[in-house]
């Protein structure tokens, strides 16, 4: 029997894939509340691919999906948090505000190159601002893994993947090697 990678499960769910243009650029923010049409019309799109993506696979740290993974170069994500009950935060033109100098190490994984997990420090809090759909502006601090969650799919909005954050010694280890699947990430308390 034939094993198909994750990369390519991911390729056809949809998602982008690494080397692709778009996954290096910087997305175009939304003139909000000009632009409410189009970024709805971005967001549904978001929401139906995390579904689809869902069914394939479960995400016991959470997931997230930035625009540029699907292959639409604007300023647009979700982040369904770990726990199931929770709503998904959808950013829009998001911009990371300020953050904790003290960070932490943890592996990642990342839709548009599944095959792999990459040990990447983040800081363990960051205050985000973001847009609404209406024009208004919102500030949230995150922590922890919700934290590291929004800032990778922030950095796919900078053109930037998980890889650019690893140390210059260290590189991403096969999915297969990888041992925390199903476990959230720890923290210190």
């Amino acid at each position: 029997m034939i094993q198909v990678r994750p990369s390519e499960r991911m390729r056809d769910l949809g998602v982008v894939q690494e080397g692709a243009p778009v996954l290096a650029e910087r997305a175009r923010e939304f003139d909000l509340p000009s632009e409410r049409e189009v970024a709805e019309e971005v967001v549904e799109k978001l929401f139906t691919a995390m579904e689809r993506i869902g069914q394939v696979h479960p995400f016991a740290k959470g997931m997230g999906l930035a625009a540029p993974q699907i292959g639409i170069g604007r300023a647009a994500a979700l982040v369904q948090p770990a726990a199931a009950d929770a709503p998904a935060i959808v950013l829009l033109n998001p911009r990371i505000t300020d953050r904790s100098e003290e960070t932490d190490e943890q592996f990642e994984g990342c839709l548009s190159f599944f095959d792999v997990r990459g040990l990447a420090p983040r800081p363990l809090w960051i205050t985000v601002v973001a847009g609404t759909l209406d024009g208004q502006v919102i500030t949230t601090t995150y922590e922890r893994g919700l934290a590291r969650l929004i800032h990778h799919e922030i950095d796919h909005l900078d053109g930037l993947l998980y890889t650019a954050r690893m140390a210059a010694d260290s590189e991403p280890i096969p999915v297969e090697q990888y041992r925390q699947s199903g476990q959230a990430w720890s923290y210190q308390r």
